[in-house]
């Protein structure tokens, strides 16, 4: 069969490629399961063998020829991914998970796997045992609020599955990725109080999830460390919702002492907090500031674009895949890795006009 200027066999196999690299079929086998003991000059020379050839691994040949699956399971929150979905928000923290997650397994010859599980952890524990009875994965990770349930690491734990938390900081029997949130509300909030807001509000997120919880206290840490008076930062819920943050929004901005600037828990609090503003004749950022967590594409192209605080939602997910992957291959242990966050300053932010 010809492709461009190359012939290349019908069915190319594993021998073709030893052939065309001149090493032996064990020594392509060693690659392509990114086997430590082989030569940086001999590991180049057969992947230039399976890119030329087309060659690809048999997974099910993989899977039989040892203990491991090839495959790293993500799991992400039924509910809320579901309902992101079919509103047609669509969900960017999904399509960060992937990116990370699926070009760090194809860099080491892994696949990943993205299932949702029930938000209620007793089902949660369920839906993950059917799953990876199922699929027999080589590693798990657990998303928020998943990475809080710890009946899901107890599970994989028993099953001898290699566990990863997204959010999680002790990297005890599990690889923990996460980023500073307490650092990352201080930090958004001082950026508030550094240009002169002393009537701030948070809008946090749901109560199931820690990440939410742990943005709270950085938030009241700031407004202490400030000299502030605790009045001066109010919490509000919106459950990463829209209506339900717009709902609570509204009624801050219509008391006395409302707030001059808003910090919200995702993006979509965020845009609620400008359509309430919209609705109420107040100018963003002169009468009322606004900071989001998430920095999804959109609020570079909300009116005014939003200062974010940027998660490194991929990053994590990637070291994740990274770690898993070289349990699976021997003699590596969990840990915990922190990642860093961005402050990124844009339109929606300035010194209150009063």
């Amino acid at each position: 069969m010809q492709r461009g200027n190359s012939l290349k066999p019908v069915a190319v196999t594993i021998e073709h490629v030893a052939e065309a690299a001149g090493v032996s079929r064990q020594t392509v086998s060693r690659v392509i399961n990114n086997h430590p003991n082989v030569k940086d000059l001999v590991r180049d020379r057969v992947r230039a063998a399976i890119d030329l050839l087309g060659y690809v691994p048999n997974l099910s040949a993989r899977r039989m020829a040892g203990a491991r699956s090839y495959l790293i399971l993500a799991v992400n929150d039924r509910q809320r991914t579901l309902e992101n979905w079919q509103a047609g928000r669509g969900n960017d923290w999904v399509d960060q998970m992937l990116f990370g997650g699926m070009t760090e397994c194809e860099r080491n010859g892994y696949h990943l796997v993205f299932e949702l599980i029930d938000t209620d952890p007793k089902k949660a524990e369920n839906d993950l045992a059917a799953i990876i009875s199922a699929l027999r994965p080589d590693g798990v990770i657990l998303t928020p609020p998943h990475c809080d349930n710890a009946g899901l690491a107890d599970l994989l734990k028993d099953r001898a599955i290699a566990c990863a938390r997204v959010g999680h900081r002790s990297g005890d029997n599990c690889v923990d990725v996460y980023m500073n949130e307490e650092d990352a509300a201080q930090r958004a909030t001082e950026h508030l109080i550094g240009l002169g807001h002393r009537a701030i509000a948070f809008i946090a997120g749901s109560p199931r999830y820690g990440n939410s919880a742990r943005r709270v206290v950085g938030f009241h840490r700031a407004i202490a460390a400030a000299g502030l008076p605790a009045s001066a930062g109010q919490v509000g819920t919106g459950d990463f919702h829209f209506d339900s943050a717009a709902a609570t929004i509204d009624r801050m901005m219509g008391t006395a002492d409302r707030p001059t600037a808003i910090i919200a828990d995702n993006d979509e609090m965020a845009f609620a907090a400008l359509h309430v503003a919209a609705k109420r004749d107040l100018r963003v950022p002169d009468d009322l500031s606004i900071i989001s967590f998430e920095d999804t594409p959109g609020v570079r192209f909300s009116v005014p674009p939003l200062t974010a605080i940027r998660q490194p939602t991929a990053l994590m997910i990637a070291k994740a895949c990274e770690r898993l992957i070289a349990i699976s291959a021997g003699g590596e242990t969990g840990g915990s890795f922190e990642l860093p966050y961005s402050l990124i300053e844009r339109a929606s932010t300035a010194h209150p006009a009063r």
